[in-house]
């Protein structure tokens, strides 16, 4: 039986312990302990600091393992947090995030665990720095991985199974022009943040297509007021569920930053770094229909969608994992205004033991 209280409690215990981007380890020591006493789970920190933790199998006869994935990093502010429980919800009860995204994905994954007597092997991995470009993804080590399907539970609709996300290309440039004094000599400057701006406000950005999407994220340029400025940097990006669409278009702005740059005398070094590239589970595979099923059996009418944005699933599927993304119930992620319903996460309790019943009964 779902012990509600006991679900909320190591969420809200959980959300108290800072974990920022790249100052997750105090959490993940959290999470290696609690895995091991709690669930019996043999505990393992790789390199990188991502924590894998194996569950042997309880009261199952299947021997192949079952993989799921969540992440132990939160976006700022996530420091500080103050839960509070209020008409049926957990929320922030301060100028912080909740950091529900993705914590209560793994409150909810261990109730599923301590309130049946029953599932598969259970391999889990918790990443560190998925908020930052899954950092923790990449570097983790598939060697210590045998299950090959699985769940991510990264998602916020309950009832969105996604089975296809983009290729996504990080655009890192730097552009050097000549400093000068701005009020005695400005002619013999050249500005970085001109050449700049000429380039952004000739290429499109935002909605390209359906499937395409781009975004200057971050421009900074210049020192002081009084300078011509000799160096501007820009972040942009690059996402689309068309692979070979995605690296022409990300060349197109290079090419462009590159030629504007050169023709008023600076100039732009360009670095296109391809963070995933663009992925896509059939909609008629196993694993989809037992994750229709899975919200089925709770209530919910299924829908398959592909989405631009960036989900870890998509590292493991590319590893050779296939890795079906569902929702935790997460709302206004990302926001001091971020909450989770506590009968959402009862719901998803009961979806990841559904799961756990078919892997072990069928």
């Amino acid at each position: 039986m779902i012990q509600v209280k006991r679900m909320v409690r190591n969420l809200c215990e959980m959300v108290q312990i800072p974990s920022e981007s790249s100052e997750e380890q105090e959490f993940i020591k959290y999470l290696s302990r609690k895995f091991a006493d709690d669930l019996g789970a043999n505990c393992h920190i790789d390199d990188y600091g991502n924590l894998i933790a194996k569950i042997p199998a309880c009261s199952c006869s299947s021997l192949v393992p079952l993989f799921f994935a969540m992440h132990a990093d939160t976006v700022k502010p996530g420091k500080g947090i103050q839960p509070k429980i209020l008409d049926g919800f957990v929320s922030s009860s301060g100028n912080t995030i909740l950091g529900a995204d993705c914590k209560a994905g793994i409150a909810e994954f261990i109730e599923a665990v301590q309130s049946v007597n029953y599932f598969p092997p259970l391999e889990v991995v918790i990443t560190r720095e998925e908020e930052i470009g899954f950092g923790g993804a990449k570097h983790l080590d598939f060697n210590l991985i045998t299950a090959k399907q699985g769940f991510l539970l990264d998602m916020d609709a309950l009832d969105a199974i996604v089975i296809g996300g983009p290729s996504h290309m990080l655009i890192d440039i730097e552009i050097t022009g000549k400093g000068a004094h701005s009020g005695m000599e400005p002619e013999k400057g050249i500005s970085a943040i001109k050449a700049a701006s000429l380039a952004i406000a000739t290429l499109k950005d935002g909605r390209m297509d359906p499937e395409t999407t781009t975004n200057f994220g971050i421009i900074q340029g210049g020192l002081i007021r009084n300078g011509v400025p000799e160096k501007c940097t820009i972040k942009a990006e690059v996402r689309s569920l068309n692979h070979e669409k995605c690296i022409a278009l990300s060349n197109t702005y290079k090419e462009v930053f590159e030629v504007i740059a050169h023709s008023i005398g600076a100039k732009a070094e360009v670095n296109l770094n391809l963070a995933y590239k663009a992925n896509r589970i059939p909609e008629d595979s196993p694993m989809v229909r037992i994750a229709s099923k899975a919200l089925e059996s709770v209530g919910i009418h299924p829908r398959t969608v592909v989405i631009t944005g960036g989900l870890e699933s998509a590292i493991y599927n590319e590893k050779g994992i296939q890795t079906v993304p569902l929702g935790n119930g997460v709302k206004n992620e990302h926001s001091t205004s971020e909450r989770i319903a506590i009968s959402d996460m009862e719901t998803v309790v009961q979806v990841l033991q559904y799961i756990f019943n078919y892997f072990c009964r069928g």
